[in-house]
């Protein structure tokens, strides 16, 4: 009887802590949702809250976020900023939030597994390859992988291929190496003072978990206003 628990003692033993990204993963999504959701029931009544409250909150910190993304955001991808909010908010909000994680000691974050960080970038990499081709139409956009010179069209096509297909592999990377370089600093010094990681140190991370969710959404800002531009084609 004992062998149909094996899988059981397999998971409690090995299983969560291989899959401790996607159990953190899951509980800030979890966090984000509700944390909408309040943020969602604030604005139920418009007219009553129109002007922000002094003591700030769940519903200031959002519309901060918000608006910090979409200021960034207008001035990267112009008028149709406001299209792809929703996108690029949420990866920077996941993102931030997730790297921000590692900063409790004993807690892995999600971005500090490279699976975490290919599941984000390809939603990136779908997403601008499809409204590419949906605002340009599938014989413009193939174009656009042919280059200005059309005997030179079979080695742009393979470069532009190769080009693309590295992107989810570089921002996944990317982050991925960061986060968990920084994680693994924090751990060093916690370990060594017992007491608490040296402020200086907290603050890097800080700085560190804000710059790798700006570097990412800026990233997939660029690839979508690439691919969504309207250029002549030649």
């Amino acid at each position: 009887m004992g062998e149909h628990f094996e899988w059981l003692s397999f998971f409690l033993g090995h299983g969560v802590e291989a899959y401790s990204h996607v159990i953190v993963a899951a509980a800030i999504l979890g966090v984000l949702f509700v944390s909408a959701v309040i943020v969602r029931a604030r604005y139920a009544n418009a007219s009553a809250n129109l002007v922000p409250t002094s003591k700030g909150g769940i519903a200031t910190t959002f519309e901060l976020a918000v608006e910090g993304i979409l200021n960034l955001m207008e001035g990267v991808m112009g008028p149709s900023a406001r299209r792809y909010l929703p996108l690029i908010g949420s990866l920077f909000i996941y993102i931030f939030v997730s790297n921000l994680i590692g900063m409790i000691p004993g807690m892995n974050p999600p971005t500090g597994n490279i699976n975490t960080n290919l599941a984000c970038a390809l939603v990136v990499f779908v997403t601008y390859n499809v409204m590419g081709v949906r605002e340009q139409g599938v014989k413009n956009y193939i174009k656009h992988f042919m280059g200005p010179i059309i005997w030179l069209a079979p080695l742009m096509i393979v470069l532009e291929l190769v080009s693309h297909l590295v992107r989810p592999a570089s921002l996944s990377i990317r982050l991925f190496g960061n986060i968990m370089g920084d994680h693994m600093v924090l751990g060093v010094f916690t370990h060594l003072t017992k007491v608490g990681v040296p402020v200086i140190f907290l603050g890097l991370a800080l700085f560190v978990s804000f710059i790798q969710a700006f570097v990412f959404s800026l990233l997939s800002m660029i690839y979508i206003s690439l691919a969504t531009s309207h250029e002549e084609h030649h």
